[in-house]
This record gives structure tokens, C-alpha cells and sequence, in this order.
């Protein structure tokens, strides 16, 4: 066999998150760092990394970085027997941050172990949906469908998951709809940054507590999911128009709920007051969020808000929204 390479992009939420697991919308973009796969010919199985390199006797989990490599063989239905090559994993992307790293990561995988089986993932519905299947299955998480669609059509894009609030019980559930709007940008750039404190944490647990109380049907989850989901809709017309203070306000807007409903963290807040104190005129969490994680800030004044940010947060990254989703190397 030939190298087979593949990257793909963490993503940021603009508005709309964490609505893509209650059947909602988001605008989310793509960020300029990437997750990357490479499968080499070996004479058995291996895995590396920039750190260390394995040989598996299974593929069980064992909860390690390469954990992601055994989901993606074992939901493809490989062995190790049936797997003669090393896969290689690197990725930019901080782990655990709200940048859907891991997602990143395990669409490259999946989109290798799939060109080496000499499969197509030219529809990317397709692609998308089968990794986020793999994730949940072999994982046993309660995740979104936000990740994987940005991991494959990288870009800023509007995103509607209507009727995915079973999140694959459904065996008609439709494929999201995807409207890319950089587009509508026309060179403009777009004047988003994102601040991460640099602690890790599980975006399964974080988002477990709020879809066991949406499945139980309390109010406030059900009904700030439903807000949220229409905040990302005027998002779209704020970003389409250029009106920074009208995207700011809804994602403050957007903020506000979920820390209501107990999904931000302190360090968090403290990122998003920084921000706000200094210029910024909205932010909020990126991700999943809980005790760590990421935020995205608006500031048209980023002399000012950006140095009183980086105080707080172990790294500012810019957004990329004209980046590619998944592809080959």
C-alpha cells in the first residue's frame, strides 16, 4: 500500500451551541488548526504518536491517546489481524479544550482506514454521520452532531439539525442541513477570536447533566435549547450583514442561557468577564463547557482586549473560516 494521509479542523460555535443535540441550529467555524492521519505499511499493527509508538494485542480501550484509533478500527470492523498497517496521529488541536479535537481527529482516521478499503466519502452527509455514529456507539457518549459536520465541511456554516434531538434512535432521522456562508463575508474578515484556559475536561460528562434534564423535560433546558437554536438563525442574517454588534448581543445572549442552565464554568466566566471589561463586546463558551475549555470573543478593539485576555487564557487562537474541512495529504 501507498501512505494514505488525511487532516481535519477543530471547530469554534459562534451561536447556536449546544442546541445540535436537541434538534436545533448552529453557526459554527472552522479554526486554523488541524488534526492529521497517516497509514503506513507494517507488518502489523501499530499505533504513534509524537510521543510514544504501540503495538496492540486488541483493540480494547484503555484509555489512551490512541483509544481513538481503536474506536475508529472497531467501528469500521477491523482486527487487528486485518489491520497490516501504523497508524500515525498529530494533531494541533488542544486536547480536551472545546475545539472538538477528538472529533477532528477521528474523522482523519476514519476517512484513511476508508481509502484504504478503497471507499468513497465523497458525500459528506455520509462521512459526517458515520463518525459521529462510530463515536457514540463505541463510546457509549451522548454527543452532538455539531463536530463531525464541521470536521468534514470545515468552512463557516450554518448548520440545521432538525429532528436529530434523538441523536440516532431514529432510523429516519434526516441528515442536517448545511448552508456555508463565507461566502456572504466577500472578503471581510471576521473579527472572532478565541481564548482557552488550557485545562482539560470531558465534553461527554459536560454535556450528560443537561440532556439527562432535557429528556426529563424541565423547562428551562427545553426551552433555552429552542432559544438558543433561534439565536443561530439571526445569527446568520447578523453575519451575512456585517452587524458585529448584533452578532455580539446574541452571543452574549446565547452565553447567558447556558450559564443559567449550569453549562459554563468559573474559569470560563472569568475569561468571558475579562473579555467583556476589555473592549469585547460579546463572548461566550466555544464548546462544551464546565471547568475548562474555550471561549470565542467579538472585539473590534483586539490591541485592547486581546493582550488583557491572554493574562487569563494559556493561548489566543484566530478563527479560520474559509479553512478546509476534511481532505487528503
Amino acid at each position: 500500500m501507498r501512505p494514505i494521509g488525511c487532516s481535519a479542523p477543530g471547530r469554534a460555535g459562534i451561536v447556536g451551541n449546544p442546541s445540535d443535540m436537541y434538534g436545533g441550529t448552529v453557526v459554527s467555524t472552522a479554526i486554523p488548526l488541524r488534526a492529521r492521519c497517516t497509514l503506513e505499511p507494517a507488518a502489523r499493527l501499530t499505533f504513534q504518536s509524537p510521543e510514544r509508538l504501540i503495538a496492540p494485542d486488541t483493540l480494547d480501550l484503555v484509555g489512551d491517546e490512541f483509544d481513538v484509533c481503536r474506536v475508529a478500527l472497531r467501528g469500521l470492523g477491523f482486527t487487528v489481524e486485518s489491520a497490516p498497517f501504523a497508524v500515525r496521529i498529530e494533531t494541533d488541536i488542544p486536547a480536551q479544550s472545546g475545539l472538538a479535537g477528538s472529533s477532528a481527529l477521528l474523522t482523519a482516521i476514519v476517512a484513511c482506514l476508508l481509502h484504504y478499503r478503497g471507499e468513497l466519502w465523497r458525500a459528506p452527509h455520509l462521512l459526517a454521520e458515520r463518525v459521529r455514529q462510530i463515536e457514540a456507539r463505541e463510546l457509549q457518549v451522548a454527543c452532538g452532531y455539531q463536530d463531525f459536520y464541521m470536521a468534514v465541511w470545515g468552512g463557516l456554516n450554518l448548520m440545521e439539525f432538525r429532528d436529530k434531538q434523538q441523536l440516532g434512535a431514529d432510523p429516519d432521522e434526516p441528515w442536517a442541513v448545511v448552508e456555508p456562508l463565507a461566502g456572504y463575508l466577500r472578503g471581510a474578515s471576521l473579527p472572532l477570536w478565541l481564548a482557552t484556559t488550557g485545562g482539560t475536561r470531558f465534553s461527554g460528562t459536560v454535556h450528560a447533566n443537561l440532556r439527562t434534564r432535557w429528556e426529563s423535560g424541565e423547562p428551562s433546558v427545553v426551552d433555552g435549547m429552542q432559544h438558543i437554536s433561534r439565536l443561530a438563525h439571526a445569527a446568520k442574517i447578523a453575519l451575512v450583514e456585517q452587524d458585529w454588534t448584533r452578532l455580539a448581543h446574541l452571543m452574549n445572549e446565547n452565553y447567558t442561557i447556558v450559564r443559567t442552565l449550569g453549562g459554563s464554568g468559573e474559569r470560563l466566566d472569568q475569561l468571558v468577564a475579562c473579555a467583556l471589561e476589555n473592549g469585547a463586546l460579546g463572548a461566550k463558551l466555544a464548546g462544551a463547557g464546565g471547568a475548562s475549555g474555550t471561549i470565542i470573543l467579538l472585539t473590534l478593539a483586539p490591541e485592547k482586549t486581546l493582550p488583557a485576555v491572554r493574562e487569563l487564557a494559556e493561548r489566543v487562537i484566530p478563527i479560520a473560516p474559509c479553512a478546509p474541512g476534511v481532505m487528503r495529504l
